[in-house]
């Protein structure tokens, strides 16, 4: 995706450049068709008051007022706006990387030199950027509208994050649960759980869903019988689950992917309550059972002594 709005303003000058798409969308994506005759089932545009389909080059932009009122807006117009960042990206401060709350992070693109020109004035602020260990913060139009980004560094390359306004991010402070009691012990199988997961490269991982998908459209292509689920393993939402069991369980199916066979290094052992209190039980019993075999004996002997006289 080249963008028409250069150049990228710097603080000695501009970067004339160009914004390129830094993510690719792999989705597999469906048709709207009619069932009975697979027709492709298309979205029209249609007027509301003369009930007819309108074409693309007679749709415009319109704000409205009132029910009965709405102030039309061109495209001429919006690009005319007096606005800085109408055609730059404009650098407004330079922050820690490490302020930045993630969830205000959107879209990437990498941004690429517009001419030989730049190459200079691209590779001094991308070496600022580094030596500095911060990020920098921009503002630009994009879509008819002002947004604020976030400028780093990637594998030499330049990449603009779109970033949200902080008033466009929702208080989270009512989606908390209700204050609830954990257990010491709780706490730190899970932290157990969260080292014996804990890996170094993430580059594995593939989308399982889109692989099942492509399976899917391959059987149904061949004519043969899509692969049926596997029963049984799903768990139920409503099921009340043993924290702590589920978390031991966890821990052992992660060391054992991980081709990690030692049993004391897993979190089940960390249940010794149940079995101390066990051992306590059976060591208070035993030498009441040692009391009654004593008696017994002695009853034993008392009643054998009349015998032998």
């Amino acid at each position: 995706m080249t963008c028409e709005y250069s150049p990228l303003s710097s603080v000695n000058g501009t970067i004339p450049c160009k914004v390129v798409g830094a993510t690719e969308d792999h989705s597999i994506r469906f048709h709207q068709v009619h069932l009975e005759d697979m027709g492709r089932v298309r979205t029209r545009k249609v007027c509301e008051i003369d009930d007819e389909v309108v074409q693309q080059e007679d749709i415009g932009k319109g704000y409205e007022l009132t029910k009965d009122e709405t102030v039309p807006i061109t495209d001429a117009e919006l690009d005319q706006m007096p606005l800085p960042t109408a055609k730059a990206i404009e650098i407004v401060a330079f922050v820690d990387a490490d302020t930045i709350d993630p969830v205000r992070i959107g879209d990437s693109y990498y941004l690429a030199i517009d001419g030989q020109v730049a190459a200079k004035p691209y590779t001094l602020l991308r070496k600022a950027l580094e030596r500095s260990d911060k990020v920098a913060i921009a503002k630009f139009a994009w879509h008819n509208r002002e947004r604020l980004g976030l400028l780093r560094v990637r594998d030499n390359a330049i990449v603009l994050h779109a970033m949200r306004w902080p008033d466009e991010i929702r208080d989270p402070a009512e989606l908390a649960p209700k204050k609830t009691e954990l257990d010491e012990d709780e706490i730190e199988q899970a932290v157990q759980l969260a080292d014996s997961m804990t890996i170094d490269d993430i580059s594995g991982f593939r989308d399982a869903y889109r692989d099942a998908l492509e399976e899917l459209i391959e059987a149904k292509t061949e004519g043969k019988e899509p692969a049926q689920p596997t029963e049984g393993k799903a768990q139920q939402p409503s099921q009340v689950v043993d924290l702590m069991a589920a978390l031991s369980a966890s821990v052992q199916r992660a060391k054992e992917s991980r081709g990690e066979t030692d049993d004391h290094a897993t979190v089940h052992e960390m249940k010794p309550r149940k079995k101390t209190a066990a051992k306590k039980t059976t060591k208070k019993k035993a030498p009441a059972k040692k009391a009654a075999a004593k008696k017994t004996d002695s009853k034993k002997a008392a009643g054998r002594k009349p015998r032998t006289a």
